[in-house]
């Protein structure tokens, strides 16, 4: 693949802001060399030009003139930049969700079902995908210049990136962050495939449970269901159908449960205390990691599905 594949959504609205914003650039360089050079031959010393100061309304004129076109155009392009992203980012209700875990230095993948992989991410075409990713180690940055999708990976954070696949093929994946002494080995591939091609490669690949399933066991063994079974005696809150929809706060605000609430809940749960429940929930920062933490998160988000 050359330097100019678009093989995304993304890559196609990039390359448009890029083309758009250098074609105005090269405009304003040729406007520029013109009159320069214009003005070196026109007023060279020995020429008959008129020579003298200008008069006072022509100088306020030509300032208010160019400074009200830079202001004007810069707005524009800041306008075009923004808006055209924004238009066609659309992420569906439901993407297909795969996490990401950076490592000194290695990619690892684990897909829906369970299906794992290294330095390898096997993706389907056409089909909106979201990257759950977080590091185990230092900062990393995800980049794949087809895709021209570059994000940073932080230990003890998600981060999340959505991309949607256009085109089949092979790509490169970077580690766009120095991490270490290995860093340009921290390479891989993202495959792209047809649909059915990438459904038949993931039921034949070798998995364990789903990352939910793995969340629920996790969740009864850290003794959660304990408090947030709907049949406890301990007053809180029930998780079924909870992710996505606001909650009032104990301090008066409205907080969205995504993925960062339930993370600030598990690890700090006095920062977001849901109003009509008592601050009794003990933080895990010292007791789960990072992978674990995104499996507990994958759990409460199917119980939006299920009913109590």
């Amino acid at each position: 693949m050359n330097l100019f594949t678009e093989a995304s959504r993304n890559a196609q609205i990039v390359d448009t802001d890029l083309l758009f914003v250098g074609v105005i650039s090269l405009l304003i360089f040729l406007l520029v060399f013109t009159l320069v050079l214009l003005f070196a031959v026109r007023y060279r010393r020995g020429s008959a030009a008129k020579r003298g100061p200008l008069p006072n309304i022509l100088k306020r004129e030509f300032e208010i003139g160019w400074t009200s076109a830079t202001v004007f155009l810069a707005l524009f392009i800041f306008w075009w930049a923004v808006a055209l992203p924004a238009a066609t980012s659309g992420t569906p209700a439901q993407p297909l969700e795969i996490h990401i875990y950076a490592k000194q230095w290695m990619w690892k993948v684990e897909h829906p079902n369970g299906a794992r992989e290294i330095n390898t991410l096997h993706l389907p075409e056409n089909t909106p995908v979201r990257l759950l990713m977080t590091s185990q180690d230092v900062i990393h940055s995800f980049y794949v210049p087809a895709f021209r999708a570059k994000h940073d990976v932080l230990p003890d954070r998600i981060s999340m990136l959505d991309i949607y696949p256009t085109r089949l093929g092979d790509f490169h994946l970077f580690c766009a962050e120095y991490c270490g002494t290995e860093h340009s080995n921290m390479t891989g591939h993202i495959i792209v495939m047809p649909p059915d091609g990438y459904a038949r490669w993931r039921d034949t690949q070798p998995h364990s449970d789903s990352i939910a399933a793995e969340g629920e066991a996790l969740f009864h063994s850290l003794g959660c269901s304990g408090c947030h079974d709907p049949a406890s005696a301990v007053h809180a809150p029930d998780l079924h159908g909870l992710f996505g929809h606001s909650v009032p706060l104990q301090d008066g605000r409205i907080a969205v449960v995504d993925e960062a609430y339930i993370r600030d809940c598990i690890l700090m749960p006095q920062k977001n205390v849901p109003a009509g429940y008592p601050p009794i929930m003990p933080s895990f920062s010292n007791i789960v990691d990072d992978s674990q933490i995104e499996r507990l998160v994958a759990y409460i988000k199917s119980l939006a599905l299920r009913e109590p």
